[in-house]
């Protein structure tokens, strides 16, 4: 069935836009007519991170929560997997977090996690997008009834501990450097905090939110000033988390970028030797390095693929019991500690295994050389009939492609999930053909798309 509003990662779009002060207030009140279940007072609490229309939003949810019965409960700016934490720890009905994650400061969106704190099925989903342009009417709490509102302190200390107790119990961050970057977003009061109680020396960065530089020009995503922080200031760590903190990439001592595919490979061999993994295997998506998947296979580990989305690699996680995931944008996921993508709790594992090791960041996370990979975007005009990757002359590119490679690398050809833009990647042991066959592919599906 065709969606509406949500995409693989709630509803997200422009902010007064598409993600209106109406549409905040009707997704309010049809998610809480949806969990309205049982006859015990219902609350959800609610999160958001630092982006100036995330007030205008949270205060239509709470108009739209409490006008089908729901206590409110609100968080403030906090990280996203901290309000899925808080959910579950606060026996909450839903968990909402107000956040476009990595997006520019004007976008937003509506992030919803059931009592259980992990993100919506399918099924609840499309019962919530049959409400939303209902006529709810009918369906409002009695004057009585009618829910409360409150903002709630102490929340940061229960995020705090909950990290901190994801480490063994006697160690301590005591010698590391860390510069942290926290994209002027949700993470900025908390991670900070979190490391010096763990005794690091931190330095700070993107931590001055203003409501309008969220991930600008920091963060995960635009990494370039925190490794020149930790070059000038010798660190012994960069620590890159993005604007609701559920992603992170990380930089050494030398200001080399570590992505989610090296982190993954770190976390999953010291877990592997520690005897926690939980089946010998890592899952993460197509996108993940072939280098990643060779490296594993040489310590007998499998690499589960999925489409591109950290909730596809959490229903692959739950469906087949592993309990190490991730991308190579560094969502991490840790199911033993987290029911979502968690930036610092990953960070905090690395950081373990450096401590363990004895051994500056560069050679403990250097686990494999990635194999070139390129990825090059063909856009395309909205009314093309079908889309260009059904078209014979792009069938017949990419069949010969895969002749040249011959089992020499990988390719993959996907449309965007949000934009009319076709993405071709190819990967494998020699640069200049993964090149030439990417080339070719995008010349025909351009050409198809002129046509």
């Amino acid at each position: 069935m065709a969606r509406k509003y949500f995409g693989t990662d709630g509803i997200r779009g422009r902010a007064n836009g598409v993600i209106t002060a109406d549409l905040a207030l009707r997704v309010g009140q049809a998610t809480g007519l949806v969990f309205r279940r049982g006859e015990h007072r219902h609350r959800v609490v609610i999160g958001k991170d630092t982006r100036l229309s995330g007030y205008m939003i949270e205060t239509a949810m709470v108009a739209g929560f409490t006008s089908v019965g729901f206590d409110v409960l609100l968080l403030g700016p906090m990280p996203t997997p901290a309000v899925a934490m808080l959910t579950r720890s606060m026996r909450a009905d839903l968990g909402v977090m107000i956040s476009a994650s990595h997006n520019p400061f004007d976008d937003n969106g509506i992030k919803l996690f059931g009592p259980d704190g992990f993100k919506l099925s399918d099924e609840d989903e499309l019962e919530i997008e049959a409400m939303i342009d209902a006529d709810l009417t009918k369906k409002f709490a009695k004057s009585a009834a009618l829910g409360r509102a409150k903002r709630i302190e102490g929340v940061h200390d229960r995020y705090i501990e909950f990290a901190k107790r994801t480490l063994p119990r006697a160690m301590s961050l005591d010698g590391l450097r860390v510069v942290v970057d926290c994209a002027n977003g949700a993470a900025y009061r908390v991670v900070p905090e979190a490391l010096w109680e763990l005794g690091a020396e931190v330095i700070s960065i993107g931590v001055d939110p203003d409501g309008l530089n969220i991930n600008r020009e920091c963060g995960s995503t635009s990494p370039q000033a925190l490794k020149a922080k930790v070059r000038e200031l010798r660190a012994d760590v960069g620590i890159a988390l993005d604007g609701d903190a559920d992603r992170v990439v990380m930089v050494d001592e030398q200001g080399h970028l570590i992505d989610g595919d090296q982190l993954l490979a770190v976390i999953a061999e010291s877990w592997l030797e520690d005897g926690r993994l939980a089946k010998p295997g890592v899952v993460s998506t197509v996108m993940s390095n072939l280098g990643l998947e060779r490296h594993l296979a040489a310590k007998g580990l499998s690499l589960v693929r999925t489409a591109v989305g950290d909730r596809y690699v959490l229903e692959q996680m739950r469906e087949q019991g592993y309990n190490v995931g991730g991308e190579p944008s560094g969502h991490i996921i840790l199911s033993d500690y987290a029911t979502t993508g968690d930036g610092f709790v990953a960070a905090l594992q690395v950081l373990a295994c450096v401590k363990k090791l004895d051994q500056p960041m560069s050679a403990v996370c250097r686990r494999f050389e990635p194999l070139p990979q390129v990825t090059k975007n063909v856009r395309y005009a909205k009314g093309t009939a079908g889309r260009p990757t059904e078209h014979e002359k792009v069938k017949g590119a990419i069949a010969d492609a895969e002749t040249r490679l011959n089992g020499h690398g990988r390719l993959i050809v996907r449309p965007s999930g949000t934009e009319p833009v076709i993405r071709v990647t190819g990967e494998g042991d020699d640069a200049e053909l993964i090149e030439a066959v990417v080339d070719d592919i995008v010349g025909a599906i351009t050409e198809v798309s002129a046509g």
